[in-house]
């Protein structure tokens, strides 16, 4: 490894080999918990634990440590309406024909349409931005590597930490969402990655069957 400037591990902690697998089991069973949900309630969410879990998705493996991400949490009964109509304009072109019949048919499960009520129902909207210019200034101008990527990890860090938090969350990407970056204020070397809805489930919500539906690991995993 080339010379660079570094610090001494210091935070790690090595658990003892039963305490590991057990804090993994125990993290397969809550994670697992963790649902997408689309019916919320308007029960309000304190600021602080959105700043919390925001900063934990910044603290996500990213290329060159570019950190090229930016999340606009939106608290604005009408600046969530705003997204809530644009939103709803865009899917009803999606729903009319625009996504085709096979991928109109692989969404019939879920029960999802054109009407987003909890755009405007839930607590928070969590705009999440990808940067292709920038670096670890504010004033970095650089080309940013692997964004699609470092956005991606960000934003699992980010869902894990709202589940952790004791919220529910849904992600939501219409298409196009370039509105969000109009709505939001963003610059032009922003992208719109995806739209995360937090808060707490409504006393009535739901989890459809397919969704509850998962790969065995047989499925997912080889081990060589």
């Amino acid at each position: 490894m080339k010379d660079h400037d570094s610090s001494p591990l210091t935070d790690y902690i090595e658990y003892p080999a039963e305490q590991m697998l057990s804090r993994s089991e125990q993290f397969y069973q809550d994670i697992k918990r963790r649902h997408s949900i689309r019916k919320f309630s308007d029960k309000p969410v304190d600021k602080r634990i959105i700043e919390n879990c925001i900063k934990a998705a910044g603290t996500a493996p990213n290329g060159a440590n570019h950190q090229p991400w930016h999340f606009v949490a939106i608290n604005s009964a009408e600046v969530k309406k705003q997204v809530r109509e644009q939103a709803e304009l865009h899917e009803q072109g999606f729903y009319s024909g625009r996504a085709g019949e096979e991928w109109l048919d692989a969404l019939k499960p879920l029960g999802t349409d054109a009407s987003k009520p909890y755009l405007e129902h839930a607590p928070w909207l969590i705009a999440i931005f990808s940067q292709k210019k920038g670096g670890l200034n504010p004033e970095d101008k650089n080309t940013n590597y692997y964004v699609h990527e470092s956005v991606g990890i960000a934003t699992g860090f980010l869902i894990n930490a709202l589940h952790s938090s004791g919220l529910v969350t849904l992600t939501h990407t219409p298409k196009p969402m370039s509105f969000l970056s109009k709505i939001c204020q963003r610059p032009d070397d922003e992208r719109p990655y995806m739209l995360l809805i937090a808060g707490y489930p409504a006393d009535d919500a739901t989890v459809p069957k397919h969704a509850q539906s998962k790969k065995s690991l047989d499925e997912i995993l080889t081990f060589m």
